[in-house]
């Protein structure tokens, strides 16, 4: 049934100018569909296709960067051609090029025909991709456990099974489960070491994206901690310091997957990493002020704030400058690169608005500095108290 509908869709341009050819000039001139002739003669081409020719002209045009045009061969491959030997290979080429159309759902239904999870070569091959197109139609439960059959496989080589794990943590920790998912990726990253130190290395790729998303857990549950407005001073702190040991936990993931060293997610990571104190930053500006605060005392904490905050944003710049020079070294882009170009940007101007802050005072030098001559032995004279006097003996003057 399915073959014979897109057999008459596939006819639709030729009946069409078969009825263009004899219409007649009396009468009402009936309203017709005008298509661009080179999509008219495309469509005669491609009716005039044997199923070898549709496979090499579809994969020509997929190598070509027009996955258009390698979907329409294909697909026609598929519906035309059930006996054809191409079949199995042109279904999952149009699964790939609807993938590269950001055609998801198209991408799926190509794909679910011939994806086996527990199968090997294109079918084992299509369980991933159809994996992806769950996930990218935020259908992250049926991803998940489509990538949990395929990670608990014992058949598989160790790298595969990995990939299969960190995909589906992933699709755990979208789909809100951030417990579970993060159980997952520990494991996932777990196996990628003991792997290693058999010498059977995990895709880079796969471990940094693991590491990221740890530190998209810890990010989550960092930006879920907000400030009571009716909570006292000591409460308010003990909640900045809970806020920032979680977004430690976030940095150190994140600087786990740039030390890793895949341009993709080194970038992607360095762009939380701003991300995480320019949103720290936002939070802090919105905090309440303590009620049992009065007076001056507001004016002393909302000071000591600005201080704090200015800190913030000096640490954001410096990532985001960081990101987005190594992005240039190493000629990556995408979306994390363009975020952290703009927030760059934003955290410059916000920065320019707290100019009248004055910064952090330095610590105080210590009372006594230790001999370069031999250990333990402390310096008769006493510290100088002032810069002038502090350089002149660190020159020896």
């Amino acid at each position: 049934m399915r073959a014979a509908i897109h057999r008459a869709l596939a006819l639709l341009p030729l009946l069409l100018l078969t009825r263009c050819a004899t219409t007649g000039s009396t009468g009402a001139r009936p309203e017709t569909l005008n298509m661009p002739p080179e999509e008219v003669r495309a469509d005669l081409a491609l009716l005039r296709m044997n199923d070898e020719e549709l496979f090499a002209a579809g994969s020509s045009a997929f190598a070509a960067g027009d996955p258009a045009r390698a979907a329409a061969c294909f697909e026609r491959l598929v519906t035309a051609f059930p006996d054809s030997p191409h079949r199995t290979r042109a279904r999952f080429n149009a699964g790939l090029s609807r993938e590269r159309m950001e055609d998801w759902d198209a991408a799926r239904r190509h794909f679910s025909e011939i994806a086996d999870p527990l199968g090997t070569g294109d079918a084992l091959d299509a369980a991933f991709h159809q994996a992806e197109a769950l996930y990218h139609l935020d259908r992250f439960p049926q991803a998940a456990t489509l990538l949990g059959r395929i990670a608990a496989r014992t058949d598989l080589p160790v790298a595969r099974r990995i990939e299969a794990q960190v995909q589906q943590g992933i699709c755990q920790v979208d789909a809100g489960d951030l417990d579970e998912g993060e159980k997952t990726l520990r494991a996932a990253l777990a196996s990628a070491k003991a792997a290693a130190d058999r010498g059977e290395p995990a895709d880079e790729y796969v471990t940094a994206q693991g590491q990221f998303f740890l530190g998209e857990i810890y990010r989550i549950h960092c930006e879920g901690v907000t400030f009571d407005p009716d909570a006292k001073a000591d409460e308010l702190s003990r909640t900045l310091e809970y806020k920032a040991e979680l977004l430690l936990s976030a940095q150190g993931h994140y600087l786990r997957a740039i030390k890793i060293g895949n341009g993709y997610w080194a970038t992607a990571a360095g762009e939380r990493i701003g991300n995480l104190y320019e949103v720290l930053h936002r939070q802090m500006m919105d905090s309440p002020t303590p009620r049992e605060l009065k007076g001056e005392e507001v004016e002393v904490y909302r000071q000591e704030l600005r201080r704090r905050i200015k800190i913030l944003l000096t640490k954001a710049i410096g990532v985001y400058e960081t990101t987005v020079a190594t992005a240039e070294r190493i000629g990556t882009g995408g979306p994390f690169v363009d975020r952290a170009r703009a927030s760059l940007e934003r955290m410059k101007q916000l920065l320019l608005a707290e100019a009248d802050v004055p910064d952090e005072p330095a610590p105080p030098p210590p009372a006594t500095r230790p001999s370069s001559r031999r250990r333990g032995v402390i310096r008769p004279n006493s510290t100088p108290t002032n810069t002038s006097q502090r350089a002149g003996a660190e020159s020896g003057g």
